[in-house]
């Protein structure tokens, strides 16, 4: 699980706006522009081309 105070200074780097923490499967997602970053070994993957866009 990522650290509590990484949660809170992350921010979706294509649109700057706030991640949302999913757990299954362990991912982030942008509030805004709804990008899904994958969470591999603890470490979010924050790379915009490797992002999935959910509705």
């Amino acid at each position: 699980m990522i650290g509590k105070d990484l949660l809170e200074i992350l921010v979706c780097p294509a649109c700057k706006q706030a991640l949302e923490y999913r757990q299954n499967p362990e991912s982030l997602k942008c509030t805004q522009c709804h990008r899904v970053y994958a969470v591999k070994d603890d470490i979010p993957i924050m790379l915009v081309d490797e992002a999935k866009i959910e509705e």
